[in-house]
């Protein structure tokens, strides 16, 4: 070969080699745009955040602070706080709501009128909280655009009842789901049946009408504890709710060991449809459900397990995603991770069919890139076949987590959390922990 040509053919190879490579978690050809905190002197978390229609955001979780950030509240006991960006991440207004006690919100949705509505748990039963039943209630609030509250309402028995996540549904009214502690409640809790072998805590389903009206309500579970995460409404307007369960019994027929996945599809009356364990022998924990495009559903979590549905475990705990058909079919299980604890906490739809996925990772091999210190918040993206195309940790020498995602209109990534650290990554911490919100063009 001549010297000519081998100079070609090297240069062809180191180009073929330096080229973009979507399906390489080395290649992170992600660039964040700014990591920013916010937050006062004590404990300040996000939890849930969502893309508004104006080419913005808005940003739910809570605040035990009472300064700097902070400007409408006195107290230290803990508020829903939300704060509303612009398409340009101008701070457009920010509201604390909440009584005299323990009220942290866990998620917001932008609903069909242009407001928001947000679901939490509140101990409180003064100021923005009212008919609290005892101990820890969902607090559900319907806002107007600029953060009025319309209405409140609150649904819980004499036990620790916290609302996870809601859903407008199509009638524009809403589902929301969370726990129930049904030993206290003694069994109440349905609207439609009785039902005395269910005990601990159990998947609480209460539909609303457009105004917070209860329509129906129904729980579901066995005798431990059963947690969930995330609901979908299906094509014949009945939901998915995914979550984890430990039980295995009275609903739950197919524990396959400790902790799963555990899916049921209810009816749009609250009727159980099927239910299904997904995972392994060991703690398998799903933690967010999205309609996957094509008809079926994916379910993000982790896993600890290496045997059974989950076919490779790569260290301590992977991030775990299935997708299954709207019967509860397992149709593919993928993990993604490193050779320490990696978690999924959200999982929202991108613009060119895949997914966004945030959590937090202790790893800094195989899938993960770089670790910082203890828990990262971890940012990735996969084809629609959970195929990892990017990932990214952001982080310092502390304890740093991101609970949810979103997409923006323009195709950049909010992922929101929040942060102990005050140092790498993290510019300020202005208290305990700040709030953290990472843009990522």
């Amino acid at each position: 070969m001549s010297k000519t040509v081998a100079t070609y053919c090297f240069l062809i190879l180191l180009l073929t080699n330096c080229s973009s490579d979507d399906s390489s978690p080395a290649n992170n050809n992600n660039s964040p745009e700014f990591v920013k905190t916010y937050g006062g002197s004590k404990n300040d978390s996000a939890q849930s955040v969502t893309a508004a229609t104006d080419g913005g955001y808005i940003v739910l979780g809570h605040t035990q602070s009472n300064d700097n950030d902070i400007t409408d509240k006195q107290d230290d006991s803990f508020d829903y706080w939300i704060l509303k960006f612009d398409a340009n991440d101008q701070l457009q207004w920010q509201k604390t709501y909440g009584g005299s006690l323990d009220d942290r919100g866990n998620d917001i949705i932008e609903t069909s009128d242009g407001g928001y509505a947000i679901l939490g748990y509140s101990f409180s039963n003064n100021d923005d909280a009212s008919n609290n039943a005892g101990l820890q209630d969902y607090w559900i609030v319907k806002l107007n655009a600029s953060g009025s509250i319309l209405w409140e309402k609150s649904f819980g028995y004499q036990g620790a009842d916290s609302g996870i996540s809601l859903i407008e549904t199509n009638d524009q009214g809403f589902l929301i789901t969370g726990i129930l502690d049904v030993t206290a409640s003694g069994g109440e809790g349905n609207t439609q049946r009785t039902a005395n072998r269910h005990a601990g805590g159990d998947y609480w389903a209460l539909k609303l009408d457009i105004s917070g009206n209860l329509e129906w309500s129904r729980y579901y579970g066995g005798n431990f504890t059963d947690t969930p995460y995330g609901v979908v409404q299906t094509e014949d307007n009945g939901f998915i709710i995914a979550g984890s369960s430990d039980s295995e019994d009275t609903d739950i027929s197919g524990n396959i060991g400790t902790y799963d996945f555990w899916v049921i599809k209810i009816s749009s009356s609250g009727d159980l449809v099927w239910e299904k364990s997904f995972g392994g022998s060991q703690i398998d924990e799903a933690r967010a459900i999205i309609k996957s495009g094509d008809g079926n559903y994916i379910i993000a979590g982790d896993t600890r397990s290496n045997d059974n549905d989950v076919s490779q475990n790569k260290g301590a705990a992977d991030l775990w995603l299935i997708k299954i058909s709207p019967t509860g079919n397992l149709i593919w299980e993928k993990t993604i991770g490193g050779s320490n604890f990696d978690v999924a906490r959200a999982i929202e739809n991108s613009q060119n069919n895949g997914f966004i996925i945030s959590g937090s990772s202790r790893s800094s091999d195989i899938d993960v890139s770089e670790n910082k210190g203890q828990n990262d918040a971890w940012i990735l993206k996969t084809d629609n076949n959970g195929n990892l195309l990017w990932e990214t940790t952001f982080g310092g020498s502390n304890i740093d987590f991101s609970y949810d995602v979103a997409e923006l209109a323009n195709g950049s990534v909010i992922a929101v959390g929040d942060t102990a650290s005050n140092d790498g990554d993290i510019i300020e911490n202005k208290g305990f922990s700040d709030l953290l919100i990472i843009k990522i063009d």
